[in-house]
């Protein structure tokens, strides 16, 4: 089957789109990754979806972008509907990991929250205390973490290794450490409701 849907995607969730268009055989669908390292630039992620969508545009029947808003303030919003292409739902991968509503009691519960997920606990040196500068500048770390009062590791897998990792980073931080489970039930979902509307 030819490929007829583009999936625009953060870097971030590179391993876990593939690993749910493998379980669901969607042959059809390619999937196109942005850097991860836009984590820390917000601001470049508007344009940098607007070009991959240029690019694409007339290759593809459908285009989808994996992203929420992740800290564009809307801007994503307003390239997206330039092109009539939805985006996943959400702030934040935090929340589409985790479903709205178990996200909203986490946040809740304590705002102080510093969250992590599986890609993010693999690559917290190079993301976090490199890209922050904390690995040179450690007199900067109450400036970005002064505020915050726990790291909830809102894992995709059941890597033990992964878990281990995330709690050090939560020492390192200095924060208290909560895991919460959330699978890929909630994205997984989200695109299989995208799937029936390519296939329609």
């Amino acid at each position: 089957m030819n490929e007829t849907v583009l999936i625009i995607a953060c870097g971030a969730l590179a391993k876990e789109i593939v690993e749910i268009k493998k379980l669901n055989s969607w042959a059809h669908i390619k999937i196109q990754c942005l850097p991860a390292d836009l984590h820390n630039r917000p601001e470049k992620i508007p344009a940098a979806v607007k070009a991959e969508i240029q690019k694409y545009e007339s290759d593809f029947e459908n285009i989808f972008v994996a992203y929420a808003d992740c800290g564009t303030g809307g801007r994503l919003d307003a390239v997206l509907e330039e092109y009539d292409i939805e985006r996943l739902p959400g702030a934040h991968c935090y929340e589409f990991f985790s479903g709205s509503k178990a996200f909203t009691a986490l946040a809740d519960d304590e705002p102080g929250t510093y969250y992590l997920t599986d890609f993010l606990a693999r690559h917290f040196d190079r993301l976090v205390k490199k890209g922050l500068g904390l690995d040179k500048h450690p007199q900067l770390m109450s400036a970005y973490f002064g505020n915050y009062k726990r790291l909830v590791f809102l894992s995709q897998s059941e890597s033990s290794k992964l878990k281990a990792m995330a709690e050090d980073h939560a020492n390192y931080l200095g924060l208290e450490f909560v895991h919460k489970h959330t699978g890929l039930d909630s994205i997984e979902k989200n695109l299989q409701e995208q799937v029936v509307q390519w296939r329609n």
